[in-house]
């Protein structure tokens, strides 16, 4: 019963009982007018069989459906329908006609005008029945389509969510083992830089399971976590790189995908400071252009270095951001001038 889309919205019974008042008037026109009923007895009729009605409709809906469009076969629907109509009808007319009779003085006047007028009060009850069953089938239909919108919605939700937890979690391990090596060499030639390295590692490693459900944080948040990081790489390669960032006070607080900028320092140090012999610049610079907030990484490097520039860390920025922004033209790779630079456009999100 309270499945019943009438029942379960005020705006529905609304239109509902708009519907019945029409044919209310329907009703009016086509049997009372042209009688020549008294006022009390076209009264007791016209209220009798119209709220007959509007009561029987509301029932309607266990009809529709347990006859699914679905899983019914359609000359089922049909015949049960035909069957079901002119069985309410018949119901209707029997139980309205004595109630009427029960009320009303003239009995015997009231029974020849109630049997003068059966065909145009079989008209309608059919009309009732098959209008308001085929609007049960559309809210049906409807409801049907919205609920599975929904869950289409919600899995495509499920499976961005997974993707995206996938891609974040494909930080390159590479450097902890490497850390957890140097610490272990560390630990017999130089016990304090081994201490140091434990606690910027914990500290890291700290900062990403605490961040593990946020799919975003603010810059200044990131280079926090990036500058762990590269402490960590300091301790095991001392001065040959630099970290130099230009960046400008409104790109701060701007929220940027969590750990996005971590495969491009990791990419940084394996494919320029471990092949190169000179010191690494890495620089970084923020700048908010138009509506994006342009971040951008780069260092020198010689030789053959970042010949696989386009490798596992790049593609994984630029699946994430594909899924988070639904764009596929916010990451930027040159390589020019013994220079390698990859840009980051995050789309400034506006809050007013």
């Amino acid at each position: 019963m309270f499945d019943n889309p009438i029942l379960k919205s005020p705006k529905n019974f609304l239109l509902y009982l708009l519907f019945c008042g029409g044919l209310s008037i329907v009703y009016l026109n086509l049997i009372i007018f042209d009688s020549k009923l008294d006022s009390t007895t076209a009264l007791i009729d016209v209220l009798a069989f119209n709220l007959l009605l509007t009561g029987i409709g509301i029932n309607y809906w266990f009809a529709s459906k347990y006859l699914s469009i679905e899983t019914t076969q359609i000359h089922k629907i049909i015949f049960s329908h035909l069957l079901g109509g002119v069985f309410v009808t018949l119901f209707w007319l029997i139980a309205g006609y004595f109630i009427s009779l029960s009320l009303v003085a003239n009995q015997p006047s009231y029974s020849t005008f109630f049997f003068n007028t059966i065909k145009l009060r079989v008209i309608i009850g059919l009309l009732h029945y098959f209008l308001l069953t085929a609007f049960y089938y559309i809210v049906i239909y409807y409801s049907g389509f919205q609920e599975k919108l929904v869950k289409e919605t919600e899995l495509k939700n499920l499976v961005t969510e997974a993707e995206l937890r996938s891609l974040k979690f494909q930080i390159n391990p590479h450097f902890i083992f490497n850390a957890l090596n140097s610490m272990s060499a560390l630990t017999e030639i130089d016990p304090k830089k081994a201490k140091q390295m434990i606690i910027k590692l914990a500290d890291f490693l700290r900062y990403t399971l605490a961040n593990n459900d946020r799919q975003k944080n603010s810059l200044s948040e990131e280079l926090k976590n990036i500058k762990l990081y590269l402490d960590i790489e300091k301790i095991r390669f001392e001065d040959k790189f630099e970290f130099v960032e230009e960046i400008d006070e409104a790109c701060k607080n701007t929220e940027i995908p969590s750990m996005i900028l971590q495969p491009l320092f990791e990419n940084a140090i394996k494919h320029a400071v471990y092949e190169t012999l000179d010191k690494v610049i890495i620089k970084l610079r923020c700048e908010p252009i138009d509506n994006f907030l342009k971040i951008s990484l780069s260092n020198n490097f010689e030789g053959e270095s970042h010949k696989k520039g386009a490798g596992v860390g790049l593609r994984n920025i630029r699946e994430r951001l594909a899924l988070i922004y639904h764009q596929d033209n916010l990451l930027e790779v040159k390589k020019e001038n013994g220079t390698f630079t990859v840009n980051i456009f995050i789309p400034i999100e506006n809050k007013n």
